[in-house]
């Protein structure tokens, strides 16, 4: 089991595990140009999760002043949607890295993510308080990036599933 464990620690482009005993140095530079260049597809996608990420941590900061500096009404309601906050930023961080190392789950997991992005973007277009900016500076973006999640070049490029673990009779 350790084997296993330690052949899923692999460098951040996917590149031989700590525990390979093999030759990490190519031996040739065909070697290094035999690996697969990530499309500027791939690029947009990991560009856009990124700069999701950053604004959602920043949210995460204002909340967090928030919440020191100003008595909430609740602080109860207070700290839950500032760790929910923070768990998404943590999500979204790891899809984009899952995005960088092209696992497949993130398709899945980021597809999520876009879809309450969108729920709230639509929330911010209703109502007696709707902002249409907000709305579509939500909206936009997460179309994009579900149209460039299911790209075939893209899914291609995103398609490295995790081995299962052994079994532990």
């Amino acid at each position: 089991m350790l084997a296993y464990w330690g052949s899923q620690i692999k460098d951040f482009h996917g590149g031989p595990s700590v525990t390979d005993a093999r030759d990490t140095e190519p031996d040739d530079e065909t070697e290094l140009s035999a690996r697969p260049r990530r499309s500027a597809l791939l690029w947009l996608l990991v560009l856009l999760l990124a700069a999701e990420t950053a604004l959602l941590g920043v949210a995460t900061a204002y909340l967090l002043i928030e919440l020191v500096t100003v008595r909430p009404d609740s602080y109860a309601s207070a700290t839950a949607i500032l760790v929910l906050t923070l768990l998404a930023t943590v999500w979204l961080g790891a899809v984009v890295f899952g995005v960088l190392r092209g696992r497949a789950w993130i398709r899945g997991a980021a597809i999520v993510w876009q879809v309450l992005q969108i729920a709230v973007g639509v929330g911010s277009l209703q109502g007696v308080f709707a902002n249409a900016a907000v709305g579509l500076w939500l909206i936009v973006p997460a179309v994009v990036v579900v149209v460039l999640l299911l790209v075939p070049s893209v899914v291609a490029q995103t398609s490295i599933r995790d081995e299962a673990p052994p079994h532990a009779y």
